[in-house]
This record gives structure tokens, sequence and C-alpha cells, in this order.
């Protein structure tokens, strides 16, 4: 590991220059803290090193994340006295060129201290191990092994039953706000081209969004962060003002993947190059034959994916298209869909299952219907099924099985009562198959 260097070489000029930090400011912590502790020149005049450059970047680095000054230099210090001082590791060296290394079981133990912080609702606690986690390591490293790893531990433990919505809610907020932190820290880009990354229409999960932002801009790339659901309309106008090279869209259902077609083949008609990914391409691969544009296969591969689309504009892999039969299907779906699910909860009235439940139930269905049916495969809805099911039994539903089946078997008949048209068979021709008669 490279030591910055501490020969003296810098005036003030430079390290202003090079930080941001404000004169005074830097007086004052020289004054008040010993940090740093520039030479000074025949004349008087403060010399800086490479060192004490690293020193003030890492001091606003903890600001940033909502620390006192006086508590990060006593931070820094206890750092520096157990062997583990910060200005020597590579969390202030450039961003990271090669594949993420942890290192031993220090990292895992902090993602675990901070998903139980998280499950705590300790929001002190869960800000402190951070700020420890990016004293020590590369910010990417803790960006992905802590918070991204983190939050995804405790989705599955929501899905188990094991943990709360709230909770899920309260740790999700935690990371946003966290890498919302670190960006707005993020220096000048140097590469030349500009990268625009949004979400979907109705799509409100930011995380993956925003951490492909930090990483690309980690790597000097000028990216263009535009946030959750973003509509058609205000893509366009993005466009014409931004002129991005190159744009990323992230969805993480089945439902928004459905609504980024109508971007994508936007994109690709103003012949603006496309990036996907998210977590509903990993759960349903086949979801990508449907969209127009490259797929990002993992967030630490984005950057050489994103060099290699600027060095060369490859072609996209062959697309798989809905049919005439799906469209027309899909109107007619969405024109009866309110009788529908009117006729479903009379079906199921008699039942136990309870009413709030049902009406989640045809909100998520309907929503993913409408996805399968625009990208033109019925059969994505296969995952969807698979999930009610397990929350049911995960959530130890009194007969999980038997209560999906009525369920089904209520919206199956319903269509058949509704979807008269030869074009929606197939739709029946599923439903009939998921229930097994």
């Amino acid at each position: 590991m490279i030591q910055p260097i501490t020969t003296p070489a810098f005036n003030m000029k430079v390290i202003v220059q090079e930080t941001g930090i404000k004169p005074d400011t830097l007086r004052a912590w020289e004054r008040r803290y010993g940090l740093p502790d520039p030479q000074r020149t025949d004349g008087g005049h403060r010399l800086y090193s490479e060192y004490d450059i690293a020193l003030v970047k890492w001091l606003m680095g903890r600001q940033v994340e909502g620390m006192s000054i006086s508590r990060a230099v006593k931070m820094l210090k206890q750092l520096q006295e157990t062997g583990q001082d910060p200005l020597l590791s590579s969390v202030n060296k450039p961003p990271l060129t090669s594949p993420l290394q942890i290192s031993g079981d220090m990292i895992v133990q902090a993602r675990e201290a901070w998903i139980q912080a998280c499950l705590q609702f300790n929001e002190y606690e869960a800000h402190q191990i951070l700020t420890q986690a990016y004293a020590i390591y590369p910010v990417e490293l803790v960006s992905q092994e802590v918070l991204q790893k983190g939050l995804a531990a405790i989705g599955e433990s929501w899905y188990r039953g094991e943990a709360t919505v709230q909770q899920e809610h309260f740790a999700s907020e935690l990371a946003v706000r966290q890498l919302e932190a670190l960006l707005t820290s993020m220096v000048r880009a140097t590469r030349h081209g500009r990268i625009l990354i949004a979400c979907p229409p109705q799509e409100q999960h930011t995380f993956g969004a925003l951490l492909l932002t930090l990483l690309l801009r980690r790597r000097g790339w000028d990216v263009v962060y535009l946030g959750a659901n973003v509509p058609l309309h205000q893509l366009q106008e993005a466009l014409d003002t931004i002129q991005p090279h190159l744009v990323i869209l992230s969805a993480q259902t089945l439902h928004t993947a459905g609504t980024m077609l109508e971007m994508a083949d936007f994109l690709q008609a103003n012949n603006v190059p496309l990036t996907f990914g998210g977590a509903v391409f990993h759960q349903l691969p086949a979801v990508r034959q449907h969209i127009p544009g490259h797929f990002l296969n993992k967030l630490e591969d984005a950057p050489l994916l994103v060099e290699k689309l600027f060095q060369s504009a490859d072609p996209f892999p062959p697309v798989q298209r809905a049919t005439e039969t799906h469209r027309i299907a899909l109107a007619a779906y969405q024109q009866h869909w309110g009788e529908i699910t009117t006729a479903v909860h009379h079906t199921l009235a008699p039942y136990t299952i309870p009413a709030d439940w049902v009406q989640v139930a045809n909100v998520e269905l309907h929503q993913n219907m409408t996805a399968a049916l625009t990208l033109g495969n019925i059969n994505l809805l296969g995952a969807n099924i698979d999930w009610i099911r397990g929350l049911l039994f995960n959530f130890k539903y009194p007969l999980p099985d038997e209560a999906l089946t009525q369920y089904l078997t209520a919206y199956r008949d319903a269509i058949t009562q509704y979807l008269t048209i030869p074009e929606a068979a197939f739709i029946l021709e599923w439903f009939t198959a998921v229930i097994g008669e």
C-alpha cells in the first residue's frame, strides 16, 4: 500500500483548490486540533504535503457524513494508535480499478452489526458503524458489502416473516441517505461523455441507481441522476437538456420492467444507447430478452461496461416483442380489470381470506399481468405466483396453498366471464395450468 508523501511542497492555495476547504477553516483546525501540521518557509508561509491534503479530505468526508470535526479528529487519532491509519488505506486513493477484495471478517462483522442496528431502529449506532467502516475501507467496498448486502439480508428477513416492513423501510432510508451524502462530496468529472441514470415510471426503489451513480462518479464519469419514478415525458425533456451519450435504467420488479420498455423503445428510436439492470433481471432472466439495450449483470462491472460502450457502440442483442395477440388481450384486460377484481372479491367473500389481502393481491397481479402482456410473455407471471405462495407460507397464513388456489381460481373464473375474446384464450390456459386443473 502506497503511503501519501509527507514532503512539504504545496502552499495554502493548492490545498484549498484540492480539497475545497476555506482558508479560515483550515487555520482554525490547525490552531484548535493541530491538524494538519504544516511546515513553514523562512518567510513564515505554510507548506503542506500530500499526506496533509489526504488528511483534510478525510476530515471533510467525515463532516459530510454528519460527524463533528472534534469527533472526527478523535476517531482519526484512535485509528492511528491501533495501526489502522485511514490515510494509508485506499479510502483516499483513486477509485478501485480491479474487483473488490474483502479483507478477513471485519467487513462482514460491520455488515452484521449494521443490520442489527437497523433492526433495532438505532440510527446513531448504524451511522457510527458506517462511519468507521468508511474510514478504513474503500467507499465501493463498504457501499456494496455493508449497505447493498445488508439491505438484501433485511429484505430476506422480511420475506421470511422475521422482520417488519417498518424495519426494512428504516434500513432503506438510512442506506439511501448515506449514498446521497457521499454523492455530495464527489469531485468534478474527469472523463468525456455524459451518462444519465434514472428509474422508469412507478419504480420507487432508488438504492441500486444511487449506488451505480456513486461507482461511476468515483471513476470520473459525468453522471446525471434523475431519481425515482421518471415519466417518459420527463425523460424526453432531460435528453434535450442533458444530451447524454448513454442512458442507464434500473428496475427492481416485473411491473417496472414493463414500464421500462416504452422508455427503451423511445431511446432506441432516438439512437441513444441504453444499459439496464436491477433485481428483476436476475430473478427473471427471461425479461432481459424483451428490453432493447445492454444488460448490466453486476454493479461492479458497470465501469468496464460503460468504458466499452463509449469506445464502440455494439448492437443490442435480439429482442422478443409482444405480438398483436398480446396487445389485443392487454387492451381487453385493462378495460375490464375493475369488473374482474369486483368479481374476485364477491367470489371470495364466503371464504376466510381477508379482504385487505385480496385487495393487495389484486393490485400486485394486475401490475404484473400488465407487464407480462406488455413484454409479450405470460409465463413471466409464474415467479410472482411462487413469491406470493412463499410469502403466505412464511407469514404462517392458515392453509397457504389452499388460499392461493382459491384466489387464483376466482381470478381465472372472472377472466372467463369478462375476457371473452379469442385473443385472451392463452391467459385462461395459463391460469388453468397454474391451478393444476
